[in-house]
């Protein structure tokens, strides 16, 4: 009888496991396929401001490398030929009539000494000097319109603000060359017509419309290209575009009457952002608002796998690769970090020489994301270790990966402090919508707050903090892009939240550390449990920028490991603090042990300080060795046998948390010495040789062999890290009862540890728990019915 029933309630359960995961992300079809509130309501219209009739007439555009859209150098239409302006007294009022002439809000800093690199042609403007108010850049003192004493080395550049000026809407005061202008709108977006797409997160096809003058207009796609679809993929987050169902939007283009846009687009395809791309042809509209016998544009872009629709989404882990020759790491968020390439088995860096949008968009789509916003260089998320792999790299921006790009094989000598990173433009999937801090003394601490469907309507509610710890916390830091996790917290009763929100709505939640969103990791369906409730005691985080990286050096383990017979009376202090194997309890003190040495020097490649969990007045003093303990295991060390079973173990409590050397022009910060504080420095290391207690693995129990000797750092997550991946280290150990031999050390994951094993099950559990609970949902269903 058991058996019989056991088939039927199998695939009960599968369809009721698949019906939990489809309602988790029912919330993410917006009526309109994007978030609430976009499309924004209409601006009022923009008035272009009235010039005086003897004003030099001039265009402005933003132009150079490794630049965002809305920065760059400063180059000036005039006469017929493009130029630049010297930074001879240049100053913030100067960068704040530029920007506001190209239709930003407002300036947020200028560079001199041509930091996006040298113009070309005349110097149109030196000695600028604004007040801020002016109209345009060419009514400010100077010398006179191309008067100038400056070399292209002293081209000035600005950053602008991401808002642009509400209903701003571009004067072409040149139509003779408008051919060349780069394109000024207030906003793009792809806005879904389909039915079957409207419900989609994220928005993939649709008419691409553009802001002018405060209202939504679509473009005519007569001289519309391939190259222009490619870049208004790119900028919204997906590496491709494809073919769609032109027919059916014809249809629709019918029924409803288009509002174009009066010019085309001119794309290269490289372009980040359809704001750098420049101006085609005026569109002279018809009297029946057609253009040409054309339709407004429509595209279809890729998702890459991370970010496809998929019922299945909330079983699957983000930063899926597309491919695995390249990765990020050290990044805050989706779609950011330092660039990685595999080469030889061994993952290495990329030096920033000539580091540019171009290579950094390769990087981008090669991933599953969108074009490069961002290129950055001198190590600015993280420095890596191990070799550079490339370095001087050109890339056309066509290449399907990076390792297609030519680089200089030949060209030595960059260091980490080089390293290149990229921010990638990623889909808007509308998760920090659907999550909230608050109570908090800032918009970067609070109690986590989640928004779910209750009784037909959306309310707020808490997240229960039983097992919530430092994975979780990042995810929603991540989910918030408030970068990383500085603390999380189980306890909220200090940050008194909304009232409304104290309600329990999330239990048992679980991650892996790469969801994007709480919702995608595993938690508890309808039946919650949670036995100290919400409120006081609800799920809390606080979020920093930085964070440090722990990365222990393989080379140094391998070089220094030996065997050593110790006599027991010798290791008092190691058997007092359970560094030796539990069969040493039963050794007579005139007897030996076996130890397994080596040394370890464990780098802090991170952006912040490496510092303990606890704070002074906690840390534990103790009398053998003589020192204090701030944080309880500071690393694991485990022999294990070929197939992952653990022979041997030891572990290293951080007696002394210090800086023992550190690169050069860095100055050591921490030293233990005379209850001094403990840390890791930014750009420093921390060394336990060889020769002190507890720095080994007691072998004396175990036979001889081959085996894999394990380091794992932080293995509680007890302060968190930018990167987690790379806190494991694994070698290939052999012994043959008088000699020992360590080779093939390697950073990397290497087997799962005790935190991730009891993790693992806690999932099981979960999975279990969400079965029984679906078996319950559905048999009171049939009983109602």
């Amino acid at each position: 009888m058991l058996a019989a029933w056991s088939l039927p309630c199998c695939f009960t359960i599968l369809l009721g496991l698949l019906e939990l995961c489809r309602a988790q992300y029912e919330h993410l079809g917006y009526p309109h396929g994007y978030p609430q509130g976009y499309p924004e309501p209409e601006q009022e219209q923009y008035s272009a401001p009235e010039l005086p009739p003897d004003t030099p007439r001039i265009q402005l555009r933003l132009a150079g490398d490794k630049r965002k859209h809305n920065e760059g150098r400063v180059e000036v239409f005039y006469d017929g030929e493009w130029g630049t302006v010297c930074d001879d007294d240049f100053s913030i009022h100067s960068a704040q009539v530029v920007c506001r002439e190209l239709g930003y809000l407002e300036a947020v800093s200028w560079f001199p000494s041509s930091k996006y690199g040298k113009g070309e042609g005349r110097i149109w403007f030196d000695n600028v000097q604004c007040n801020g108010k002016e109209k345009t850049l060419a009514l400010c003192t100077s010398n006179g319109i191309g008067v100038s004493d400056c070399k292209h080395t002293e081209d000035v550049g600005v950053v602008c603000s991401d808002k642009r000026i509400p209903g701003f809407k571009f004067i072409n005061s040149m139509a003779n060359n408008v051919q060349s202008l780069n394109i000024q709108v207030e906003d793009v977006r792809i806005r879904a017509i389909l039915s079957s797409y409207r419900k989609r997160v994220p928005v993939t096809e649709g008419y691409v419309e553009v802001k002018d003058g405060g209202k939504w207009k679509q473009i005519c796609d007569v001289e519309w290209t391939k190259h222009n679809s490619r870049v208004i993929c790119g900028m919204f987050g997906f590496p491709g575009e494809r073919k769609y169902n032109a027919r059916v939007y014809k249809m629709f283009a019918r029924r409803r009457k288009p509002s174009y846009w009066d010019y085309s687009v001119n794309c290269t395809g490289n372009e980040a952002h359809v704001s750098s791309c420049k101006l085609g042809h005026a569109m002279a509209a018809k009297a029946n608002s057609t253009c040409g016998g054309g339709t407004p544009v429509v595209v279809s872009c890729v998702p890459g796998r991370a970010f496809s629709p998929t019922s299945m989404t909330g079983f699957r882990k983000a930063f899926k690769q597309e491919q695995t020759l390249v990765r990020l790491r050290g990044g805050a968020i989706v779609g950011e970090g330092r660039v990685e390439v595999l080469k030889n088995g061994e993952w290495g860096t990329i030096c920033d020489d000539n580091w540019s949008l171009l290579s950094a968009t390769v990087v981008c789509r090669e991933l599953g994301f969108g074009s490069a916003k961002e290129a950055l260089s001198g190590g600015r998320l993280g420095q890596g270790m191990g070799p550079v792999h490339m370095n001087e790299i050109e890339c056309s921006g066509f290449e399907k990966s990076i390792t297609e790009c030519f680089f200089n094989k030949e060209s030595l000598g960059c260091s980490h402090e080089e390293d290149a990173a990229v921010r990638c433009n990623v889909p808007a999937m509308g998760f920090q919508e659907r999550l909230r801090l608050s109570g908090g003394r800032n918009p970067n601490e609070g109690r986590v707050e989640v928004l779910v469907e209750r009784n037909g309507s959306q309310a707020w509610g808490t997240v229960c903090s039983d097992g919530w710890g430092t994975i979780e916390a990042m995810v929603v830091c991540r989910q918030l892009d408030l970068g990383f996790a500085s603390n999380a917290f189980q306890e909220t009763w200090y940050w008194p939240g909304e009232v409304s929100a104290d309600p329990v709505v999330m239990s048992g939640v679980r991650c892996s550390g790469t969801e994007m969103s709480l919702s995608q990791c595993l938690h508890h369906g309808a039946h919650l449990t949670c036995p100290k409730g919400g409120g006081r005691n609800a799920a809390g985080v606080s979020c920093s920028e930085t964070a440090p990286d722990l990365v222990l050096n393989p080379q140094i383990v391998e070089q220094t490991t030996y065997m050593e017979d110790r006599p027991m009376f010798m290791l008092q202090c190691a058997y007092e603090e359970n560094c030796l194997s539990t069969t040493s309890s039963e050794t007579p003190a005139n007897s030996y042990r076996r130890l397994l040495r080596f040394s370890s020097q464990i780098h802090n490649n991170g952006q912040s300080d490496f510092r303990p969990k606890a704070e002074r007045h906690s840390w534990v003093w103790h009398d053998c060795h003589s020192h204090y303990h701030s944080m309880e295991v500071f690393t694991h060390y485990d022999l294990l046998s070929l197939n992952g079973t653990k022979v041997a173990e030891g572990h290293k409590a951080s007696f002394c948390l210090e800086d023992t050397d550190c690169e050069e022009g860095i100055e050591k910060r921490y030293e233990c010495a005379n209850f001094g504080e403990q840390g890791i420095t930014v750009g420093c290391w921390d060394t336990y040789r060889h020769d002190i207690d507890c720095q080994w693995i007691d072998i004396t129990d175990i036979k001889p062999g081959d085996y894999i000797f394990q380091v794992v750092i932080n293995p509680n997550y007890e302060v968190p890290e930018s990167d987690y991946s790379n806190n494991f280290m694994k070698c290939r150990c052999r012994y043959d009862g008088h000699r020992i031999w360590m080779y093939s050390c390697h950073n990397g994951k290497a087997m799962v540890h005790q935190p991730l094993v009891e993790r693992q099950f806690y999932i099981i559990h979960a999975v279990l728990l969400r079965c029984s609970t679906t078996l319950l949902d559905l048999k009171d269903n049939s009983t109602r019915k």
